[in-house]
C-alpha cells in the first residue's frame, strides 16, 4: 500500500493512538468533533469502526501558509472506490505540532 495512506495495513489490526507529541489539540470534522488526546482517539476510533475496511488517501501535495495547511484527502471503499472527499484546515502552533484541525467534505457518495 503506498505511503500516503491510512491506516497502513488493513484495518483488522487498530492504529496505535498518535505520539502525544505530534497530535493536535482539537480536531473538527465536518459530522463531530474530538477535543484533547483522548477525544481525537475516541474519534479515529469510531471512524476506523464506521468504516471497517476503509482507508484515508492524500489527495495531491498539501499546501501550506504562514501556519495554516490545507490537504485534501478521499476515502477508498474495501473495493477500491472512492467514497467521500474531504479537505482539512489545519493550524500549526509556534512549536510544530498541529493546534486545530477542521475538516470539509466535499463528496459522499
Amino acid at each position: 500500500m503506498p505511503s500516503n495512506t491510512w491506516p497502513p495495513g488493513t484495518n483488522a489490526t487498530p492504529l496505535p493512538a498518535a505520539p502525544r507529541s505530534r497530535a493536535c489539540s482539537r480536531w473538527t470534522p465536518n459530522t463531530s468533533a474530538g477535543a484533547g488526546h483522548e477525544g481525537i482517539d475516541a474519534l479515529i476510533a469510531g471512524a476506523q469502526q464506521h468504516f471497517p475496511g476503509h482507508r484515508f488517501v492524500l489527495a495531491g501535495t498539501p499546501d501550506a501558509h504562514h501556519d495554516v495547511l490545507r490537504f485534501g484527502w478521499t476515502l477508498h471503499g474495501p473495493n477500491g472506490a472512492a467514497v467521500v472527499r474531504g479537505l482539512d484546515v489545519a493550524q500549526v502552533a509556534a512549536d510544530g505540532r498541529l493546534a486545530r484541525v477542521t475538516g470539509f467534505l466535499d463528496r459522499v457518495a
